[in-house]
């Protein structure tokens, strides 16, 4: 935590010097907002996944190995995940815990959930192909959320400032395209991605101002990153012994960046009190996969785990040959998922882009 709570200090000093009680709390340890609220895909799944009937799991090594207690979670990572890194920055000395997990009971609850479930997306068909959890029903879990904490404190003003000031962040859309659009003729066969992309942001704008109705005021969404860059896609949909990006699914990922950011811009005028940010995850991806050697990593192509081109879920397990013994130097942990070393790299990103939702 030491060197969490010096990237505080450091990004206090450049953006709040005119704040100094804000400074105080850092310093005492108390973080600076009340809770998180975690909403999405693999990108956020913390364990929920665990406890449901599906295949799409990583509650095994070597998943979590370099995770404290070395000891597989259910998050898609040898380690951290972004939002367990700004949990940190911002002073929680415990994650928000999986919903569906024994450790989400009673004042626990108080610093937030995580509803997110691996494999999910904005529409509820992507989650029903993998029988995951979606947002739908993540939404429907955070309204049982908000009943169990108003009962905790039993003070409406409490609970809802814990609502109100609580940041709810949401990943989605990568499972929408990888895992449903490019393998769903119903889709692809019928629909181009720019229209795909509007039935997933039409989706983003209800579950935005589904939130804002229950009292969320802080909302933070993650764009797409580089979808031709994972090296799945590069294995599954580039040319045959390529090691190139496969450049359309990039700029399917930016078509919907740009759709995304568009509507995002709308509901912050249209949503009162709303802090909405849109955090951008495709260009700091990019740059570590564009040259890698300047921000520590020597492999962006291939995943750590197996032979690092197609391995994600049950393909990345303890038998699988060839997985790295570091993942430090690796941008992909799986052919899918980042390492947690990229994972610090896209915290930091996130915080600086995020001002808005803790000031």
């Amino acid at each position: 935590m030491a060197s969490a709570r010096s990237l505080r200090r450091w990004f206090f000093s450049q953006f709040f010097p005119l704040i100094p009680f804000l400074f105080v709390a850092m310093v005492e340890g108390q973080a600076l907002v009340p809770a998180l609220m975690v909403f999405g895909d693999s990108a956020m799944d913390v364990g929920n996944n665990n406890h449901i009937l599906t295949l799409v799991k990583s509650n095994f090594p070597p998943y979590g190995r370099d995770f404290p207690g070395h000891r597989p979670t259910g998050r898609f990572c040898n380690g951290k995940l972004a939002v367990d890194l700004t949990a940190e920055t911002l002073g929680f000395e415990e994650y928000p815990a999986a919903y569906l997990g024994p450790e989400a009971r009673g004042r626990k609850l108080l610093i937030g959930a995580n509803f997110a479930s691996a494999s999910s997306g904005f529409l509820d068909s992507t989650a029903l192909l993998y029988q995951t959890i979606s947002l739908k029903r993540q939404l429907a879990y955070y309204k049982e959320y908000q009943w169990k904490v108003r009962r905790i404190t039993r003070n409406r003003t409490v609970s809802d400032a814990i609502f109100s000031e609580g940041i709810h962040l949401l990943s989605a859309g990568s499972s929408d395209f990888i895992q449903n659009y490019y393998v769903n003729p119903v889709y692809n066969l019928f629909h181009t991605p720019s229209q795909f992309s509007d039935y997933l942001v039409n989706s983003f704008v209800s579950f935005v101002k589904e939130l804002h109705s229950l009292g969320a005021r802080r909302i933070g969404a993650v764009s797409l990153p580089p979808l031709g860059c994972l090296p799945a896609s590069i294995t599954l949909y580039g040319p045959s012994g390529s090691s190139d990006c496969v450049q359309r699914l990039n700029e399917d990922a930016l078509t919907f960046n740009r759709k995304l950011s568009l509507a995002a811009r709308v509901l912050r005028k249209r949503l009162p009190r709303l802090k909405l940010v849109i955090f951008d995850i495709y260009k700091p991806i990019m740059d570590l996969i564009k040259n890698p050697s300047a921000n520590g990593f020597y492999e962006a192509r291939r995943g750590c785990c197996g032979t690092g081109t197609v391995e994600t879920s049950l393909l990345c397990n303890s038998k699988s040959p060839g997985t790295c013994r570091n993942a430090t130097s690796y941008v992909f942990w799986d052919s899918f998922h980042p390492t947690e070393a990229t994972n610090r790299v896209l915290s930091d990103s996130l915080l600086e882009q995020g001002i808005d939702l803790i000031s």
